[in-house]
């Protein structure tokens, strides 16, 4: 099962590579892996995507813990989440298929970051169901390149 975690860590040269460091070493596979600066300069957030059952990721947020620079680990199993991806996506646009790719992406709420004449590039934001969807229809149309952020998570606040 597919599980997302979010790790506050010290912004260090070095800590990415000893958290990634920890899954290899592991034999744990990280499915995706997103790591930005938080609003304090010095503190960076990991979100990541990996799969195990719950011994396993018992064991992979024990182990996350244990890393000196390592902040805070978020098990999004416990709470409940948001989570987004963004994706680029180059697609033919040829004359008797732009109208068609202009409403696709209109229906999936995306824009068109780049128009040249023979290629849109599409922007699309969303969970890793729409991202698919999308992909799935612009496929039929002839899709050129793709590039994902990856997932970014954050835990819903409690309403009231």
């Amino acid at each position: 099962m597919r599980h997302t975690l979010g790790v506050l860590v010290e912004n260090q040269p070095g800590v990415l590579s000893r958290v990634a460091g920890l899954f290899s070493g592991r034999s744990f596979n990280i499915e995706c892996l997103t790591v930005a600066e938080t609003l304090d300069p010095e503190v960076s957030r990991i979100t990541l995507v990996t799969t195990g059952d719950e011994m396993i990721m018992e064991q992979i947020v024990k182990q996350l813990n244990k890393l000196v620079s390592v902040i805070k680990v978020i098990d999004f199993r416990e709470v409940k989440f948001v989570d987004r991806e963004m994706a680029l996506i180059k697609v033919k646009a040829e004359a008797a298929t732009r109208a068609e790719v202009l409403r696709i992406v209109d229906i999936f709420r995306g824009k068109v970051v780049d128009v040249s004449p023979t290629f849109y590039t599409i922007e699309v934001t969303g969970d890793e169901g729409k991202i698919q969807a999308i992909l799935d229809l612009l496929e039929q149309l002839g899709i050129v390149e793709v590039v994902r952020t990856g997932k970014v998570a954050i835990a819903r606040s409690k309403k009231g």
